[in-house]
C-alpha cells in the first residue's frame, strides 16, 4: 500500500483467528445507547480536512525494481507459523515471478509426467503404450478441473471486448459473478469528450464528490456544486452554496438525491476555514438543495455541532466528527438525534451508509479508548448489534453495511499510511466475528483514511467475498518496466483466500472501482505509452472483458496521468469514464505555465 516514486519525464531506460466474542481482550462492553437513541434491552449490548498529497506519481509509470525479499503476490504464500491464520489453499513452495511460461496456471493441479530412463535406452513396445495412457489421464483429469474453475467457456477479449452485455459472462462453478448492467459497447476505443480546468484558490480547497446522473456528470466546485453535459461538458445547472462543500455522500437515492456537508459562509483568505457545520441534500438531477441544517450539543456545547463527513441510508442523512454523531429525515431534514454531551464517553465518530447504517463510536476515557462498531436502525438509532474492536484500534473504516466489514490498523502496525492491517467480517445481525483478514501492507494496496469512517478505496465487497489488489510486482519476463499486480478475494465467512484471481497484465495495475451486479467495475492504470481501461471482472471466475480503453496519444495520457489513484475520484457507467480531483491547492510559484491541471477529464465511447 506504499506509493511509487513520481515518474521520469521520458520512457525508462535500464535501471541505474477468531478471538472469543467480545473482541480481543478489548476494554469492558461500552455503555448502552449513544447519540441520543433509545436504550437498548438489558440484554442487549449497546454499542479536518483532507491532507495535501505529496507529488503525485503518475499511473503507469514502470517503477523500481524490488527486492528479491519481496513477497510473491497473488501466488500461496509460505507457510506461517501455527498462530497465524492460514488463508487459501494449502501453501506450497513460491516460484519468482518471470517463471517460464509452461508453469501451469494459478490454481491449475501439478501432474506428474512420466519420464524417460536415464542412458538413452530405446523403450518397449509395451512401455510406450503404458506412459501414453498414463499422459492421456493427465491431461484428461487436469483439463477437466480447468475447465471447470475457467467457468467452461472460452476467456473473454480484453484487447477487442465483445459486443452484448457482461451478464453474459458464464459463471463459474462456485456460482458467482454476472448479472451486471454495463454493456460492452461495438468499440471499446474512447475518446476525450472534455476537460474541466482547475478553478483557482488560495489555498487547500476539498472538492471532493462527483456523480453521475442519466443528464449529467455532477461535481463539486469552488462554494458551488456543478452539473455537466455529459459529452460536452457545458454546465447544465449551477448550485451556488454559501461557502465550501467540506464532505460529500457516495450514495444516492433512486432519484438521484445526496448528501452534503458544507461551510456557513465564504473563505475571507488564506487559511481561514470556516467550520463544517451545515448540512444538506441536493437533488442532482434539477440541481436544487432541497434543505439544510444544522444542529448543537456534544461536544461543542451550545455552539453548531461539527462534521467531518456524512452518510446516506435509506431515508436517513447520518454526519459524524468529533464533536459526535446526528442523523436527519431525507425529505425535510428534521432531526432523528443528535450530538449528546458526556454520552457516558461516547461519541459517534462517522457511520457507513449505503444498504445498512453503522456508526463507528469511540468510548472512553483519553488513554483507555477503545471502537465499537454498531449496526444501527436507520430510523430510530437503536443499535442492532455492535462488535468491539481490538485494543490497540484508534479508528475503523466500514468498507460495507450489509454484508458488514470494517477495516483496521490495529496497533498502528501497518505503517504505510493505508490505515489498514486487517479487515474484520461481522455479522450485523449477532455483531459476532465472522472471519479475520489479515492484509499485509508490503502485500495488498487497499487504503482507508484513518480518521474518517467512509473513504475507503482500491476495495470492494460483493458475492460474499472482499475483492483487495496487491501491490505492484515484477512482471513475466523479470525485466524493468513490466509490473504488474492482480485482484484476490477473500471469502467473508471463512477469510480464506478464493484460488481464482484477476491479473492486471504485464505493465498494467488494476484495482477495483465499485460492484456490478456480480461483477467488479476495475481500473487498469497503464504504463507510460498507453492509455487507462475499464474493464468488467465475472467475481466468480475472475475473468475480465474490456469495456472501455483511452487514447494513447502523448496530451490525453499526460492529462490522464496528472491524477493520482489514491488523490482522485474514478466513475464509469454506460461507456463513460470520469477522473476528477478531491483537493486543489495554490499553484506552486515554481511550475511551469504548460504544466495543465484539471477538475475533472471526461472519457467516452462511441
Amino acid at each position: 500500500m506504499t506509493q511509487p516514486p513520481p515518474p521520469p519525464n521520458q520512457p525508462p531506460g535500464p535501471p541505474p483467528n477468531q478471538p472469543p466474542q467480545g473482541g480481543f481482550g478489548a476494554p469492558q462492553d461500552p455503555p448502552p445507547g449513544g447519540f441520543g437513541a433509545p436504550t437498548p434491552p438489558p440484554n442487549q449490548p449497546s454499542y479536518g480536512y483532507p491532507q495535501q498529497p505529496a507529488t503525485q506519481p503518475q499511473y503507469g509509470y514502470p517503477q523500481p525494481e524490488q527486492p528479491a525479499t519481496q513477497p510473491q503476490y497473488g501466488y500461496p504464500q509460505p507457510e506461517q507459523p501455527p498462530t497465524q491464520p492460514q488463508y487459501g489453499y494449502p501453501q506450497q513452495p513460491q516460484q519468482p515471478y518471470g517463471y517460464p511460461t509452461q508453469q501451469q496456471p494459478y490454481g491449475y493441479p501439478q501432474q506428474p509426467v512420466p519420464m524417460a530412463p536415464a542412458g538413452g535406452k530405446k523403450l518397449s513396445a509395451q512401455m510406450q503404450i503404458v506412459i501414453a495412457a498414463v499422459v492421456a489421464v493427465a491431461l484428461i483429469v487436469g483439463g477437466g478441473i480447468w475447465y471447470a474453475n475457467s467457468g467452461g467457456g472460452e476467456e473473454n477479449d480484453t484487447a477487442g471486448g465483445t459486443t452484448g452485455s457482461t451478464q453474459e459472462q458464464n459463471k463459474g462453478g462456485n456460482g458467482l459473478g454476472g448479472n451486471g448492467k454495463e454493456k460492452v459497447p461495438g468499440n471499446t476505443q474512447a475518446t476525450l469528450k472534455f476537460q474541466l480546468p482547475e478553478p483557482k484558490v488560495e489555498d487547500i480547497t476539498d472538492v471532493g464528490g462527483s456523480w453521475i446522473t442519466d443528464k449529467a456528470y455532477v461535481k463539486t466546485g469552488v462554494n458551488s456544486i456543478v452539473g455537466y453535459d455529459l459529452d460536452k461538458g457545458t454546465p447544465v445547472w449551477t448550485l451556488p452554496l454559501p461557502g465550501q462543500v467540506c464532505g460529500t455522500s457516495r450514495h444516492t437515492t433512486a432519484d438521484n438525491k445526496t448528501a452534503i456537508l458544507f461551510e456557513a459562509t465564504k473563505r475571507v483568505g488564506p487559511k481561514f476555514y470556516q467550520p463544517c457545520t451545515e448540512v444538506g441534500v441536493v437533488d442532482l438531477t434539477a440541481g436544487k438543495l432541497v434543505w439544510s441544517t444544522s444542529v448543537t450539543g456534544g461536544n461543542a456545547g451550545d455552539g453548531k455541532a461539527k462534521f467531518s463527513e456524512v452518510t446516506l441510508s435509506g431515508t436517513t442523512v447520518a454526519a459524524g466528527g468529533t464533536d459526535g454523531g446526528a442523523a436527519f429525515d431525507l425529505a425535510n431534514g428534521n432531526p432523528r438525534w443528535k450530538p449528546q454531551a458526556n454520552a457516558q464517553d461516547c461519541y459517534d465518530m462517522g457511520y457507513g451508509g449505503g444498504e445498512g447504517l453503522v456508526a463507528a463510536r469511540k468510548c472512553g476515557s483519553y488513554g483507555s479508548q477503545y471502537v465499537v462498531i454498531q449496526n444501527l436502525n436507520p430510523t430510530t438509532g437503536q443499535p442492532i448489534s455492535q462488535y468491539k474492536m481490538p485494543t490497540g484500534v484508534e479508528y475503523a473504516a466500514v468498507v460495507s453495511t450489509k454484508p458488514l466489514v470494517v477495516a483496521a490498523d490495529v496497533g498502528d502496525t501497518a505503517g504505510d499510511g493505508s490505515g489498514i492491517s486487517d479487515f474484520f467480517s461481522i455479522d450485523e445481525k449477532t455483531g459476532k466475528l465472522k472471519a479475520k483478514i489479515a492484509a499485509n501492507a508490503d502485500r495488498f494496496a487497499g487504503r482507508c483514511r484513518s480518521t474518517e469512517v467512509e473513504t475507503c478505496s482500491k476495495i470492494v465487497v460483493g458475492n460474499g467475498r472482499l475483492y483487495l489488489p496487491t501491490e505492484e510486482h515484477e512482471g513475466s519476463t523479470g525485466e524493468y518496466g513490466d509490473e504488474t499486480n492482480e485482484i484476490l478475494s477473500f471469502d467473508l465467512t471463512t477469510g480464506k483466500q478464493a484460488p481464482e484471481k484477476a491479473d492486471a497484465g504485464d505493465r498494467y495495475t488494476l484495482f477495483p472501482l465499485r460492484m456490478d451486479g456480480g461483477n467488479i467495475i476495475a481500473y487498469k492504470a497503464p504504463p507510460y505509452d498507453k492509455g487507462g481501461q475499464i474493464v468488467s471482472i465475472d467475481g466468480g471466475t475472475m475473468k475480465s472483458t474490456l469495456l472501455l480503453e483511452n487514447p494513447s496519444d502523448k496530451t490525453v495520457r499526460d492529462a490522464e496521468g496528472s491524477f493520482s489513484a489514491d488523490y482522485s475520484e474514478m466513475l464509469y457507467a454506460n461507456g463513460r469514464m470520469f477522473i476528477s480531483a478531491v483537493n486543489l491547492s495554490k499553484p506552486r510559484e515554481s511550475s511551469s505555465t504548460t504544466d495543465k491541471e484539471y477538475l475533472a477529464l471526461a472519457f467516452g465511447t462511441s
